[in-house]
């Protein structure tokens, strides 16, 4: 099996934004409540929201792609559903750490950090 370390970082990317979109969907307004108060004093003030949906469809995005693409390398050995789930994968986290450094937010922005290394990773073997 030549694709096990790509199968597993995108299993792990499919774990990670699947459970965060299911966290968002499910706690809603618990989610927004809270972010409110962690933007109060950035420009995402009040379009957290907003912000918020649209996380939340790139989380969906990246988690359905990066699913169908462990399936694909199973199966066929093929690489594109990967790889464009690894791509929304960093694209989404580089927006998640925007939002983190302009809440000035740096152990947030830290864990984000963490978590774009795999992503990076997953792009790069899979391009």
């Amino acid at each position: 099996m030549n694709n096990t370390a790509s199968i597993l970082v995108l299993l792990f990317l499919a774990v990670t934004f699947i459970q965060s979109a299911y966290d968002k969907v499910f706690g809603w307004q618990s989610n927004v409540d809270w972010l409110k108060g962690h933007f109060a004093q950035t420009i995402l003030k009040n379009y957290v929201p907003l912000a918020l949906f649209l996380l939340l469809i790139l989380e969906l995005v990246t988690g359905v792609f990066t699913l169908v693409g462990c399936v694909e390398l199973l199966v066929n050995g093929g690489r594109n559903f990967g790889f464009y789930g690894a791509v929304f994968s960093s694209i989404t986290l580089i927006l998640m750490l925007f939002g983190q450094r302009l809440a000035k937010d740096y152990d947030g922005a830290r864990t984000i950090a963490i978590y774009f290394i795999p992503s990076i990773l997953a792009v790069f073997w899979l391009s």
